[in-house]
């Protein structure tokens, strides 16, 4: 490795407002200006030539053969934003990047993907040279033309100073080794390209794994050994007391479940200790509401002072459920106040949430939220000013440089008694403070917004509205749950109904990672509890089933961070690891958990048990970093297998979620073999069992022998389903049920299936409550028209006919599942002759009557 590591941010980051100078006009523009994430645009005035990431940038990284410098950050990192003005913004500096370098920002919010491969790489560097850094933000990173690590670090100065390598240094010493010792370089950065594929893929155990409570002890033992018994919190060393302290909710979250399941006192008490310190410090914004990041020392006194949505969302709902286990009034009021803050600051008009407030104000970190005892007496009485004194500790020495940050240094009963003033009265001064110091706060200029809409971070928010609304029976906080999962819904997908990741500019960009679906199941999965309305069952379902299409591992279980259609890129991750954020596969577990409870479908808990299969043996080698999945372990042990319980046909079909597939019933999805004479697809079943077991098999003709150029032809899709079995209708005549039968056609010739009709089905009463049902029973015939372009002509392919559908009887409904039928095809050239086959079967049929004759009954 030719590269020292020099770093200058925690391994949690730090942040970074918007660029005073992005959108000013008559301003040079580099390629960032086309963006719409406030974190690059603060970049899109510099005088380096940065990219986005994408093929326009690594083409020419490969073209030109030039090294590529990838800088990875995020709108509220303070270290981004100084890099940004003191490295990014000189024109000598810019002007050798633009000449040496290919130069690419990414925010690591919008492309979690990229920043998860680059800090993985960063942080082997690392361990390759020695280094006892873990990375951080700016995360800045030099790659081969092929987007391979060289090496790289975090923060560095416009200059070298006191042993710190500047930035120019840097790049001349890339630079050189590229040139001189590229053999060398090449070979390290396959070794780091290869450290990191490998850390991506959780090693496969070749010994059963058996789920049991004593894999969790791991965990609780890690919890109570880091635990800082005087302060609260945990990652506490008493050979560095004075580290930063980060809240994690996930080893909150696990604390209150065993304190409230299994009555363990040890993991109360270290839970309320911990939250109370919390709210008492200065990472809680005592006049605004809402925590900030982290807290700079052991005290929860300074905090780093941006907030984020993700770490209010989750912490006002460990408040809340510490309110519903204790009736502690003071959890309420915390909870209450996150909200509020989040409602106030964070709140876009349409519903949905924004991601972040910045740290600086007028170029001074935290300089929004202190206060010096001058600017409190011009906003307090004397009498409240000597209230704030006893209470928030000011009219002292300042626990910052830049004046008071607000912490409760005595509790309301301590205050009174030193006041000698009735505790309530205490209570109502400290309330009328705060609402004075946030009003007069708000004169301020207020520290910059990130207004990303992030789909898994409103989810987050989504989950917590839901059941604090419950929990404190406030209605009100249900509907903004409501609201926002709305326009997710509505605003944050295709139209096949696959999420995109961020909204902004009033645009929806990226596809969805792992964390996005799964946050967003468990939020719909906590408002169907907490409104008991079916549509949302209806929209987990849905959105669980396309999670698991897109995103599950077949082979070795568990969910890539990545879909299976996403663009190609150095590593493909698959983890269960919390950071500030729980992992999407623990948090998939649980959904999957919650799914299989009420829908009675075996394969939802299966794929649960399999997930904690996977990721479970982990715990012993990273304890403190697999909460939330060991969170899932405990849910899935403390509750039974619910598949032996069925629900009511009708009541299942209400909320369109199938229970369990039984052993001996399955349907079968196998490709499917053509015939040349009757240009038909009919379903290849590769084994007797599975023909002899199949509910729904299919079978699709043409009208034609080949396809007419520029014209149209029909194609049927003939489906038998099996005694016993019924699929919906298309209408299903419930609206409700979204889950009707449906043809599709996927063809690389741009040959488009158009004017389907589906037969009517026979409809089926369900009682004085429920609506009625038009299902297809026995043979039913699907009938649709292929329009085929022109320029297909003398081509040929492989149509695939796909049969969405789900399939029920009298005792269960099965998942929905798709049909896939090829059908090759030949193009007719233009104008030449095409022969009319298969007219038995595109003969309109006498009468219709949805599918299977039903006996007539004797009079």
């Amino acid at each position: 490795m030719f590269l020292a590591a020099i770093g200058g941010s925690l391994a949690e980051g730090d942040s970074d407002p918007a660029s005073a100078d992005a959108g000013k006009p008559g301003k040079q523009q580099n390629r960032l200006a086309r963006e719409t994430s406030p974190y690059l645009l603060s970049h899109a005035h510099n005088p380096v030539d940065w990219y986005p990431w994408g093929p326009e940038a690594l083409e020419k990284a490969r073209k030109e053969d030039k090294v590529i410098f990838l800088s990875i950050g995020y709108s509220s990192c303070h270290w981004c934003h100084v890099m940004e003005k003191k490295v990014f913004s000189n024109p000598e500096i810019a002007r050798y990047m633009n000449e040496h370098f290919v130069n690419i920002k990414v925010d690591r919010e919008e492309r979690p993907d990229l920043d998860d491969i680059y800090m993985s790489a960063l942080q082997q560097y690392y361990v390759a040279i020695g280094s006892p850094q873990s990375g951080g933000w700016p995360l800045s990173i030099f790659l081969t033309p092929d987007a391979r690590p060289i090496g790289g670090g975090t923060y560095f100065p416009p200059e070298d100073d006191n042993g710190r390598l500047g930035f120019p240094t840097l790049m001349k010493r890339v630079v050189e080794s590229w040139r001189d010792k590229r053999k060398d370089m090449e070979k390290n950065a396959g070794i780091l390209a290869d450290a990191v594929r490998a850390l991506a893929k959780p090693r496969m155990n070749p010994q059963p794994v058996k789920l049991e409570q004593k894999a969790i002890d791991p965990i609780l033992k890690s919890l109570t050994d880091s635990y800082d018994a005087e302060y609260g919190g945990f990652g506490f060393s008493p050979k560095a007391p004075d580290r930063p302290k980060f809240p994690v909710p996930t080893r909150l979250a696990l604390l209150q479940y065993e304190a409230k399941r299994h009555a363990n006192a040890d993991a109360a008490k270290m839970l309320y200790h911990t939250l109370d310190k919390m709210a008492a410090g200065g990472i809680y914004d005592h006049a605004g509401g809402g925590f900030h990041r982290y807290s700079t020392d052991r005290f929860w006194r300074v905090p780093h002072f941006e907030k984020m949505l993700y770490d209010n969302a989750q912490l006002a709902d460990v408040y809340a459920e510490a309110f519903r286990h204790t009736n502690q009034r003071h959890y309420r009021q915390i909870a209450e106040e996150t909200i509020e803050f989040v409602f106030r600051e964070l709140r876009d008009p349409g519903g949905a949430f924004y991601s972040a407030l910045d740290a600086d104000s007028e170029g001074v970190e935290g300089k929004y939220y202190v206060w010096t005892d001058a600017q409190l007496a011009k906003v307090l009485s004397p009498e409240e000013l000597a209230v704030c004194n006893v209470v928030y500790g000011t009219g002292g020495a300042m626990n910052f440089e830049l004046g008071h940050v607000l912490e409760m240094k005595q509790s309301i009963d301590d205050a009174a008694k030193k006041l000698k003033t009735p505790a309530m009265q205490v209570e109502r001064r400290v309330a009328d403070i705060d609402k004075k110091l946030l009003t007069a706060r708000q004169q301020r200029l207020r520290p910059a917004r990130d207004d990303k809409i992030l789909t898994a971070w409103n989810g987050l928010m989504i989950r917590t509205l839901a059941r604090a609304g419950v929990i404190f029976q406030k209605p009100e906080y249900v509907q903004a749950a409501e609201k926002a999962a709305e326009f997710i819904l509505n605003d944050m997908r295709d139209k096949q109904g696959r999420l995109y990741h961020s909204y902004a500019a009033k645009q929806a960009r990226f596809e969805a990672y792992l964390d996005d679906y799964a946050y967003m199941n468990d939020a719909l999965l906590a408002l169907h509890l907490a409104t008991n309305d079916d549509k949302w069952a209806n929209a987990a379902r849905r959105l669980s089933d396309l999670q698991l299409e897109m995103f599950w591992d077949d082979e070795g279980h568990g969910c890539y961070f990545t879909s299976h259609e996403h663009e190609a890129l150095l590593a493909r991750t698959k983890n269960a690891y919390d950071s500030v954020l729980p992992s999407g596969n623990s948090v998939t577990a649980r959904n999957l958990l919650r799914l299989a409870s009420f829908s009675k479908q075996a394969d939802y808990r299966n794929r649960a048990r399999q997930t904690l299969e996977l990721f479970v043996p982990l715990i012993d080698e990273a304890p403190g970093s697999l909460t939330n999945m060991a969170l899932a372990l405990a849910e899935y042990l403390d509750t039974d297998d619910p598949t032996a319980a069925r629900r009511s046909p009708a009541s299942r079909q209400r909320i369109g979620i199938a229970p369990d597939m039984p052993s001996d019933t399955s349907i079968v999805l196998a490709a499917a073999e053509g015939g040349a004479e009757t240009n038909r697809a009919t379903q290849a079943d590769k084994k007797s069992a599975d023909k002899k077991s199949a509910v729904v098999t299919g079978q699709a003709y043409l009208s034609v022998d080949r396809l007419p150029a520029g014209k149209t032809c029909k194609v049927l899709v003939q489906l038998q389903i099996a005694e016993g079995w019924h699929i919906h209708a298309n209408p299903s005549g419930d609206p409700e049920i979204d889950i009707a039968t449906e043809l599709d056609l996927d063809s690389k010739l741009g040959i488009e299936l158009t004017k389907v009709a589906y037969p009517p089905g026979k409809k089926v009463e369900r009682g004085d409550d429920e609506k009625p049902q038009s299902l297809y029973l026995g043979k039913v015939n699907l009938i649709g028209q292929l329009e085929v372009p022109a320029s297909a002509a003398g081509r040929r392919e492989e149509l695939t006919v796909t049969v969405a559908f789900q399939a029920c009887n009298d005792a269960q409904c099965l998942p929905p599942k798709k049909l896939k039928l090829t059908l090759p095809v030949t193009v007719a050239n233009t104008d030449e002759p095409v022969k009319q086959i298969n007219e038995a079967l595109f003969a309109p049929p006498k009468k219709n009557d949805g599918g299977k004759k039903e006996p007539a009954k004797k009079k």
